[in-house]
């Protein structure tokens, strides 16, 4: 009996010993889409920090050059969460099945435009009009900065847009792609409008010099996502701090100054219009 007792006694404390070590282990979460310009990244640190705080539980903040990086930390598991765009969610679901966790609410709803924009002293009014000339993705895998503008160039002129415009080039973010607008380096750009939309009312320097020629139907903002072997208590956990995030007086500061409202719980229907610009265009463009 007293051998039992230590044996049961050791092992209570190699669970407790187990349990404290994986809870002190640093949260890793990745931040792969901004609804607000690069600028403002110091803001989804406070976000990242705050939810660590409220967690009890060490957080760190992982970014990347590229959405690629991401989701590659993302299906190897090094990453458990992350902010990511709404093309790579489509993507990692249907190749890893990541799942959505909240959304960012942003100007009353949680949807977001891709703008074709021109530099405003340009002739240019319409996207045939930028045939043959120099134009701005961001990243290859960007829903706005990218499979928008590739689908609404291949749906109306059945071209991909390596033969529809002159010259390409990526920004890897969308203010650098109004930037380059702006400052004539290219002719057009395709961009997320919460960025623009943020950058047009806090700082309009570059905004200022150019004008939306065209705007996309809606689709899914941008969502915060987690790996499906997430622990569930962790993860109800996560959630419920971002979910009541914009109740707290530190929280709501913190959201406001990104133009965020607050996070919701989003349907993964709302991405299906993503899911049929990647179908049709797998179909369509080579």
């Amino acid at each position: 009996m007293k051998l039992a007792a230590v044996l049961a006694a050791l092992i209570s404390t190699l669970c407790v010993a187990d349990v404290t070590a994986s809870s002190a282990e640093p949260l890793k979460f990745g931040v792969a889409a901004m609804i607000s310009p690069q600028e403002t990244v110091k803001y989804y640190r406070q976000i990242i920090e705050y939810v660590g705080k409220r967690l009890g539980r060490p957080v760190e903040m992982v970014q990347k050059q590229n959405y690629d990086e991401t989701d590659r930390l993302l299906e190897k598991g090094e990453l458990k969460m992350a902010f990511v765009c709404s093309g790579p969610y489509v993507m990692d679901k249907e190749k890893f099945g990541v799942e959505l966790l909240v959304a960012p609410q942003s100007y009353g709803e949680p949807f977001y435009y891709a703008y074709i924009i021109a530099h405003k002293s340009s002739n240019v009014t319409d996207l045939a009009q930028l045939k043959g000339k120099s134009f701005a993705f961001t990243d290859p895998k960007s829903n706005t900065g990218k499979i928008v503008p590739t689908y609404m160039i291949g749906k109306r002129f059945n071209l991909p847009p390596e033969k529809f415009f002159g010259r390409i080039i990526y920004t890897k973010t969308h203010d650098k792609a109004i930037e380059a607008v702006a400052k004539k380096i290219v002719d057009g750009a395709s961009v997320d409008s919460l960025i623009y939309n943020y950058a047009a009312s806090k700082d309009p320097r570059f905004t200022s010099q150019t004008k939306i020629i065209a705007r996309s139907p809606r689709y899914g903002i941008p969502p915060i996502v987690t790996r499906k072997d997430i622990d569930p208590a962790l993860k109800a956990r996560v959630r419920d701090i971002f979910l009541n995030m914009h109740k707290d007086p530190e929280g709501k500061a913190i959201l406001s100054a990104i133009k965020i409202d607050r996070f919701i719980v989003p349907r993964d229907a709302d991405y299906d219009s993503v899911r049929e610009m990647e179908k049709w265009l797998r179909m369509n463009i080579k």
